[in-house]
């Protein structure tokens, strides 16, 4: 994932935390937060220690940021998003977390498969 598209301070991390909306998977939460900037798309990536040791926390992070690279195109813009890695996420394979995040992006009405090019 490009750096352009993260989110990468702690108030924006915050704020979408306290004021967006989730939608849970067995190995993903996504937060969702209408951005005040309507033509950009923010994404931040997050691991918790339940997900397990600092080893397994980075893997878990490298998944999600590589299985966000490919769909980001059909994301609608104008959001802030924060991914949570749950710990199920850590025998995950870069398949099974693509679909996760197709699954809880089109229940929060933010993907567009119509554009996907994967």
């Amino acid at each position: 994932m490009h750096r352009q598209f993260r989110l990468s301070r702690s108030e924006d991390f915050k704020r979408v935390r306290r004021t967006g909306k989730s939608y849970a998977h067995p190995l993903v939460v996504l937060v969702t937060q209408a951005s005040e900037m309507k033509d950009h798309l923010k994404i931040g990536v997050t691991a918790g220690k339940t997900t397990g040791t600092a080893v397994h926390r980075n893997r878990a992070k490298r998944l999600l940021r590589e299985a966000m690279r490919t769909l980001i195109p059909s994301i609608a813009s104008g959001w802030d998003l924060i991914l949570i890695a749950r710990p199920a996420l850590v025998t995950a394979t870069l398949e099974d977390t693509r679909s996760a995040l197709i699954n809880v992006l089109t229940r929060a009405r933010l993907f567009s498969a119509d554009e996907s090019s994967g």
